[in-house]
């Protein structure tokens, strides 16, 4: 989507020679004349900049009038100000109030363009920074090998350009914001902000207050913008949509349809430009059949669904997944990285992770700082906790003294080739070609050692 700029000054001619020069170079304009037209239009529909003229003939505010105003509701939107009888201390007080900038009239095209394009920027960058502080690290790749998770980019790849509508599903913990994420990152939207609303946090009374914002008093005080407004030019994602209330679940199909609302107490229409993706991790057509959730809405937002597999679906990614997280919690902790022996990866694939990917990386982080030892020492199977290595392979528990010396030849090493394939079986989630280069046979031979061993790759994920 394109910048949309509203142009604020009092002489027509003006208005209309700076909306000219800015739609030659892409970029979408409204006008306004004075005061109220001009935060009237700002309230309706929030513009990426606004270019206001500091002296407004008829108009109830000046322009630091208005700037004060647009500065108390959105300060993240910059303003470039433009005067003809400007002086250094008209400057210096426009800049003390918010303003991005102040050019002079008359000006060159090519400087009004550059401080355009320099303050549009410097937006991004600054909701970018914001983002980040407020959620430290957030994933924007969905990270593997595996053809599952493969299928699944590939999907995003081809959906995330399309503008349609995504409902994504999942289980908890899987990587359902992250796919969020990258939809928005490959769209035409990628420069406008990526909000993410988690609808099971918010108390019911307080929903439609967070969605659509709140009205406030006639002169804007207590005025508040919800996160539809917020996300204007950009993604909002509905996370965990299904706990939306029923009676709010109305009026956002209301929203999606006609790409406006009204704010709590408000009874002006804001007009967006939002594209809305959902995620959840249960099965809504239950929800439709059991009446919690409307079936309207539904259809709204599963135009394309695309469901995020659990990391018991993809085994064979666990392994670089627990790399990855050690490595980006040995950096935000200042700590040594520390190494996964090989049994500890069996013994991590062959848990079913519950909490997907997030209880991964939780477990990564919660072992590199408390785990005891040298710093150059790996991290074992014994070292993790119960609930993680008890289903592991007999191999990682293997006792030669009690299983093995009391056997025959023959018995022993086919009870240790049993044990060591099905162990590699899991850590390639039962890909054979990939687990006979791992252990350096051929694929018809393996497939025909598994047969002796009466070992299927079935039960280990897959062929």
């Amino acid at each position: 989507m394109g910048h949309e700029i509203l142009i604020v000054d009092d002489e027509p001619d003006i208005r209309l020679l700076i909306e000219g020069i800015l739609r030659d170079e892409g970029y979408e304009t409204r006008l306004a004349g004075d005061s109220d037209s001009a935060i009237s239009a700002f309230r309706a529909r929030r513009p990426s900049l606004v270019i206001l003229d500091v002296w407004l003939q008829g108009s109830r505010l000046d322009g630091l009038g208005i700037l004060q105003a647009i500065q108390g509701e959105e300060p993240a939107v910059p303003t470039i100000m433009i005067s003809g009888h400007g002086t250094i201390e008209t400057a210096v007080a426009a800049l003390q109030h918010g303003a991005y900038d102040f050019i002079e009239k008359p000006f060159q095209s090519d400087r009004l363009l550059l401080v355009v394009r320099r303050a549009l920027e410097a937006s991004r960058l600054a909701r970018e920074n914001a983002e980040l502080r407020l959620r430290a690290g957030p994933e924007a790749v969905l990270f593997g090998d595996s053809s599952v998770i493969a299928g699944v980019r590939s999907q995003i790849e081809r959906v995330a350009p399309s503008g349609s509508r995504v409902l994504i599903s999942g289980a908890a913990g899987s990587g359902k914001e992250v796919a969020g994420r990258m939809i928005h990152a490959r769209s035409r939207r990628a420069e406008g902000p990526f909000i993410a609303l988690n609808c099971a946090t918010l108390a019911p009374g307080r929903f439609e207050e967070e969605l659509f914002g709140i009205e406030g008093a006639a002169d804007g005080a207590g005025r508040r913008t919800g996160v539809l407004e917020r996300a204007h030019g950009g993604t909002l994602l509905l996370d965990e949509v299904s706990d939306m209330p029923i009676e709010t679940q109305g009026k956002i199909v209301r929203a999606l349809q006609d790409q406006s609302f009204e704010r709590v107490g408000g009874s002006t229409r804001v007009k967006v430009d939002v594209r809305v993706l959902a995620a959840t991790n249960r099965d809504l057509q239950e929800a439709i059949a059991a009446g919690r959730f409307r079936e309207d809405l539904y259809y709204r937002l599963a135009v394309v669904p695309l469901r995020v597999p659990s990391l018991r679906e993809r085994r064979e990614d666990i392994p670089g997944l627990a790399r990855l997280f050690l490595h980006r919690a040995a950096e935000n902790a200042g700590l040594p990285l520390r190494e996964l022996s090989g049994d500890a990866i069996a013994a991590l694939q062959s848990y079913d992770w519950p909490g997907n990917a997030r209880e991964l990386r939780n477990l990564m982080e919660r072992l590199l700082i408390m785990m005891p030892g040298n710093g150059s020492d790996p991290i074992r199977a014994e070292m993790l906790p119960p609930s993680v290595g008890q289903g592991a392979p007999a191999l990682l528990k293997f006792d030669p003294a009690a299983d093995v010396m009391g056997l025959p030849l023959r018995e022993a090493r086919d009870l240790f080739e049993t044990q060591y394939l099905q162990a590699q079986l899991l850590r390639f989630g039962g890909n054979i070609s990939r687990t006979a280069g791992f252990v350096g046979m051929e694929r018809s031979a393996l497939h025909r050692k598994l047969k002796q061993l009466g070992v299927t790759s079935e039960d280990r994920g897959g062929g």
